[in-house]
């Protein structure tokens, strides 16, 4: 879809609903549902749900865990530590579920997220 095929916002009025609806939610809980969804998706990726291996990609994993690192480490100072303290322990947990389903595993400091989060031990 090119540039000249894009509907203005004034065509298309459910973009300024949705516009409207987004205005109102605080930018806490669009950055924590945001690392809630890179983290379902990493997790499917790294075959934890239960279709498990259905589902497994460790490169896709790696992206998605390398993005969720570097949210949380860009946001540290914007929202609580009552948002912050469980998406850290989550991602811990997915970079621990990433190091065990690695053939060949990470040396420490190079595994997804650690260049945002150090190295990750069990």
């Amino acid at each position: 879809m090119g540039m000249s095929d894009a509907t203005p916002s004034s065509e298309n009025p459910g973009f300024d609903d949705m516009a409207r609806d987004i205005a109102e939610v605080p930018a806490v809980e669009v950055i924590v549902t945001v690392a809630v969804n890179l983290m379902s998706a990493a997790a499917v990726k790294l075959g934890l749900t239960e279709e498990g291996e259905q589902h497994k990609d460790l490169d896709e994993a790696r992206k998605l865990v390398q993005a969720l690192a570097g949210l949380l480490d860009a946001s540290a100072t914007e929202i609580s530590t009552f948002h912050a303290s469980p998406l850290r322990d989550g991602l811990k947990s997915l970079q621990l579920a990433f190091r065990e389903a690695s053939l060949v595993p990470d040396e420490p400091g190079h595994g997804p997220g650690e260049k945002y989060t150090g190295p990750v031990y069990g």
